[in-house]
């Protein structure tokens, strides 16, 4: 099968979506596809894209590990020779409709707020994961957290604040702070009092117009994939310091994540019956993971729902998965089965 794996972009995820993408793309290999690995900005500014797929070059020799911060987008930018006019590269739609399947590998912004599924859709082009409708339900969180209350979907009591507007005090310290789309906790900050709000808020709008001001869970975190419409095992999360951030989400060792989580068959249960609910609330597709807060008295709430969560070597879906005896490729070939069912 002829597959392109689609990565980076110019979101703050770019590094991790790279990563993502080239152990996507190396699973593809091994099962025996011909597959690309493709920037979905960069492109491909080459002449020989017609036997493309035919070819034994290495497409991802080149992408490096993820940094402890957040890639400079701006040198990203300026490495386009026609100025970046379209988010689409040299060549990706073209390449794009040449494959039988595209594999999402995207993370944040446009690879998750349904644009590029959107415009797949007027293309004609196969693609992995869940749909537009469900992806742009799914990004905007303060939109997903009024359907989670609408719902009744346990989730942190919070209110929006937009880019110029004066902010509301939250009603009581610690909250969280959160840019309204975004991910890998990029823009999120604990604030412990009244002096660094308005310094988390300013942090929060340099990656968006809107952010969330939420209550504080104290307690434990948990995340739960729902894939082909089943709940997989949970994974506890345990960043050694701090909370899960950027850096403890993608430096090896600075997370311990335990999966199966240790945590009895009721509680657990509940969890993934709330991961079902919202899968369907936010009308998801294929498969999504979901991150929740356990507070000290056992009640979960959720936090969101990740539409193309990562596929790095630190990532928790190819844990969830190893747990019920499925390896990374076989998950892969998963995911790349689904976008040809109804």
């Amino acid at each position: 099968m002829k597959v392109v794996v689609l990565a980076g972009g110019i979101s703050t995820e770019r590094d991790v979506s790279l990563i993502s993408g080239k152990m996507i793309y190396q699973a593809m290999k091994r099962l025996g596809h011909q597959a690309v690995l493709l920037d979905v900005y960069l492109g491909m500014e080459r002449e020989d894209i017609d036997h493309l797929f035919e070819s034994e070059e290495d497409f991802a020799k080149d992408i490096e590990d993820i940094r402890e911060i957040n890639p400079d987008i701006s040198r990203i930018k300026a490495m386009r020779k026609d100025g970046g006019k379209s988010y689409f590269g040299p060549n990706v739609i073209r390449i794009c409709q040449m494959a039988d399947v595209v594999f999402m590998g995207l993370h944040g912004e446009d690879g998750e707020n349904g644009k590029v599924q959107a415009a797949f859709d007027l293309l004609g082009i196969r693609y992995t994961g869940t749909d537009f409708v469900s992806s742009a339900l799914s990004m905007d969180k303060a939109l997903a957290k009024e359907l989670f209350f609408y719902h009744g979907i346990p989730t942190p009591e919070g209110f929006t604040v937009k880019k110029g507007e004066k902010a509301p005090l939250p009603g009581k310290f610690p909250c969280v702070v959160k840019v309204c789309s975004g991910g890998s906790s990029i823009g999120v900050s604990i604030v412990k009092d009244e002096s660094e709000y308005e310094t988390a808020l300013c942090d929060a709008f340099l990656y968006g117009e809107e952010a969330i001001v939420e209550q504080y869970i104290k307690g434990r975190e948990f995340t739960c994939c729902v894939l082909d419409g089943k709940a997989l095992p949970l994974v506890e999360i345990v960043p050694k310091e701090g909370f899960y951030d950027y850096k403890n989400k993608y430096q090896a060792g600075s997370t311990v994540e335990i999966c199966p989580a240790p945590l009895d068959e009721e509680h657990t249960g509940r969890i993934q019956e709330i991961s079902r609910r919202v899968f369907q609330v936010l009308r998801l597709k294929k498969y999504a993971r979901m991150d929740f807060m356990m507070d000290e008295e056992g009640n979960a709430y959720c936090l969101e729902a990740n539409t193309l969560p990562g596929m790095t070597p630190t990532s928790l879906i190819p844990q969830e998965a190893a747990a019920v005896g499925m390896d990374y490729d076989h998950l892969c070939q998963k995911i790349l089965d689904m976008a040809f069912e109804g």
